[in-house]
């Protein structure tokens, strides 16, 4: 299961793992009150048949996936596409991803302008909304195997912060002050 906690504020490297005072965690309830990330646990040996996972597709409309693995050995310019997954961006599209293998943190700024990070395991699928201020960086097992999901064919362009006159954002910041709704239960 997902678990999600305030991260300090230091120039600590983007991989530790280990923090000098505890962590302050986060429930699912109050990760998705503050940021609009929706949780959901599928089984990800086999998600093909994931009744959870089917429920999502079809009310949401994902037709289009594909699948990443990084990892030294299987990522193209390993090293600088690990940069550029943590330098903060937002999309224009929510952003969906079911971890089948390894682990890895999705930081998330709050409603605060507070990073949160959200530590994915295999089985975690993650919905971050679009227009949300964001990053993504592997943990010190250097590997993570996911599935991504998308309405049509993928626009995949990360837009670098600032971008807070783009629609998605003010739209996003318009829900995060008036309340996040679910929209896929």
């Amino acid at each position: 299961m997902v678990r999600a906690w305030y991260m300090d504020n230091s120039d600590a490297e983007q991989r530790l793992e280990h923090y000098k005072d505890p962590p302050k965690f986060l429930s699912l309830e109050d990760l998705f009150k503050s940021t609009g990330v929706e949780y959901f646990t599928v089984n990800y040996k086999n998600y093909e048949n994931d009744n959870t996972l089917t429920k999502l597709k079809k009310k949401r409309g994902y037709t289009y996936e594909d699948e990443i693995e990084c990892s030294k050995e299987c990522l193209p310019n390993y090293e600088e596409k690990l940069k550029d997954f943590y330098k903060e961006h937002l999309h224009t599209d929510e952003e969906i991803r079911l971890i089948l293998d390894g682990s890895g943190y999705f930081d998330v700024r709050d409603k605060n302008d507070e990073w949160i990070r959200i530590e994915v395991k295999a089985g975690d699928l993650i919905i971050i909304p679009s227009g949300i201020y964001h990053r993504f960086t592997l943990d010190m097992n250097n590997y993570i195997k996911a599935k991504r999901y998308f309405v049509g064919e993928p626009i995949w362009l990360p837009y670098n912060r600032p971008a807070d006159d783009m629609e998605c954002r003010k739209n996003y910041l318009d829900r995060a002050c008036n309340g996040f709704k679910i929209k896929s239960t």
